[in-house]
């Protein structure tokens, strides 16, 4: 409750915020989409802020996304397309912030992390309610996406030992060793589907490295990002180390091109990432993007079929199969195909309503042309010999959510690998099934396969658990577990057509993103020792 008076509830933008979907990307368009000046119908929503040199401010732009319920498309906000002059107050302040933020010590950014989790742990329910008016997954799935975030900061908690380099002696009185230094300003561009959790990948980390960090949440459901930004200030992170930006296109080009930003990391659609790391490269920027995907699970008929298609009924339609890493692909071996009318029928009870429905089990898809979208690919299945199982489209749905972009669990079998179905991204609660009758046909299949996000393997036999390991070519691979998502312990380490860029998120590899090394050697020769004396206070740090 203290947060929502700090924020001064929607007029802090807080509240925020629904985009009616111009298409089927994670994130922005790299077409530019239509904009509406202030208007008799907008004009008295409660606009988005940004937040700039530590403060929640109103844009003076003309042009606004609105932003609308996906569960109801009732319009609950507006986003502001920030101003030229707007980012480049973002870019300077980050910029000047920079030149102190960098000479802190590795002890005080510990400390702000610190303070940081705990008020994100404190504020999770806050948080997740946020997430689920704006982005439309059910409250309790809302709250792992809080969570999963959470353990990101949790590890930069750990900055002072991510950080340290190595020394060798290498020759009589001379040192060979390496620091590691932050980059300056770095940017994010996050996409729709985890507003907190992208987010916490990114700045957290890049901040304790001792960078400064400008966030383009989604201009689809901002307001997480709005949330974190207020527990970062409290939790002591100065004014101009982190900014909040709003937009599309105009603002992407922005972070792209801004000579101050020296680092992008982006988590999205193909096209969209694959336009951001070719514009940033080209000016010079670190970029690491992680694009779509396509991920496989493969069932033996050896695995335990309880818990196999358990897990397989969560991983296809949870979030409303709005996951990047969603287990969308499923490719029966032999006898498991006989598993199929089992899997329907366990789809068939799964609870299609409004996210903060207690017994909701998916909520809606982000925007009606997402819903077009998936049903237009659902469609294209039949239309090209696959078999429908189970048909989402046109669930059951309480009066109130008449409007929602709904779609429920479906599943297509006999697909090939020729279909519209396999070959596209759906983002949506649809599985689509193939069948072979070996294991090496089902990693030649996946191999095919031009994305390497994740994969798993559904068996009860080491032996095969252990050969698909070493011979599937996807970054991350589950072994009866089908999302297979590091903790930050490890790297997110999706490859292939998954990913643009050589350096993965946070873990070992996001602290190498964000830093260089420099190596310094030093010889001080034992003769030119002096003498002092000797200092007997206990040695401290601020």
């Amino acid at each position: 409750m203290l947060l929502r008076a700090l924020l001064s509830s929607r007029n802090c933008g807080f509240l925020a915020t629904r985009l009616r979907s111009f298409g089927q990307a994670r994130t922005f368009s790299v077409t530019p989409r239509s904009f509406q000046s202030i208007s008799a119908d907008i004009k008295d929503v409660p606009s988005t802020k940004l937040y700039i040199n530590g403060e929640f401010v109103e844009s003076s732009t003309n042009r606004w996304i609105p932003l609308y319920n996906p569960a109801n498309n009732e319009l609950i906000t507006r986003v502001p397309e920030t101003t030229t002059e707007e980012l480049d107050a973002a870019a300077e302040t980050a910029a000047e912030a920079f030149k102190f933020w960098r000479k802190t010590s590795v002890l005080h950014r510990q400390r702000v992390m610190l303070d940081f989790q705990l008020l994100i742990r404190q504020n999770m329910d806050e948080i997740a309610r946020s997430i689920t008016e704006e982005q439309g997954k059910t409250f309790i799935d809302a709250k792992g996406d809080v969570l999963r975030g959470l353990q990101v900061v949790e590890s930069a908690c750990g900055i002072p030992n991510l950080l340290m380099g190595e020394k060798l002696e290498v020759a009589t009185d001379m040192d060979t060793y390496t620091v590691r230094q932050p980059l300056g300003v770095t940017a994010g561009i996050c996409p729709f589907n985890f507003p907190a959790m992208i987010p916490l990948w990114m700045f957290p980390l890049s901040i304790a490295a001792g960078n400064t960090m400008i966030i383009k949440p989604s201009e689809r459901d901002p307001g997480a990002m709005i949330l974190l930004a207020k527990l970062a200030e409290q939790a002591g992170i100065p004014k101009g180390v982190l900014n909040v930006v709003h937009g599309s296109v105009d603002t992407v080009n922005f972070l792209c091109d801004n000579k101050h930003i020296k680092a992008i990391s982006f988590v999205g659609s193909d096209k969209a990432g694959k336009y951001i790391h070719k514009r940033g490269s080209a000016n010079g920027k670190r970029v690491q993007a992680n694009l779509g995907a396509k991920n496989h699970g493969v069932i033996l008929s050896d695995s335990n079929k309880n818990h196999t298609l358990n897990q397989l009924t969560g991983a296809a339609f949870g979030a409303a199969g709005q996951r990047c890493m969603a287990l969308s692909t499923v490719v029966f071996v032999g006898k498991a195909r006989e598993w199929l009318p089992e899997l329907v029928e366990r789809a068939k009870k799964l609870k299609v309503s409004g996210g903060f429905e207690p017994d909701a089990d998916l909520g809606p898809l982000i925007s009606p042309l997402a819903k077009q979208r998936v049903e237009g690919l659902i469609q294209s299945g039949v239309d090209q010999g696959a078999d429908l199982l189970l048909d989402g489209r046109n669930p059951p749905l309480p009066d109130k959510y008449k409007n929602g972009n709904f779609v429920g669990p479906t599943i297509l079998a006999n697909v090939n690998t020729s279909m519209d179905c396999y070959k596209e991204e759906i983002f949506g609660p649809v599985l689509v099934c193939l069948s072979v009758e070996t294991l090496d046909e089902a990693i030649e299949l996946i191999n095919k396969n031009p994305y390497g996000n994740g994969t798993a393997i559904f068996t009860n036999n080491g032996s095969n658990a252990r050969y698909f390991s070493q011979n599937i070519d996807v970054g991350q691979v589950g072994v009866n577990t089908p999302i297979p998502v590091p903790l930050p312990m490890f790297s997110f380490t999706g490859s292939r057509g998954s990913i643009q860029g050589d350096v993965n998120f946070y873990g070992k590899s996001g602290i190498s993103f964000y830093t260089q090394t420099k190596t310094i050697t030093s010889l001080w020769r034992k003769e030119d020792a002096g003498h002092s004396h000797a200092a007997v206070n206990m040695p401290t740090m601020r």
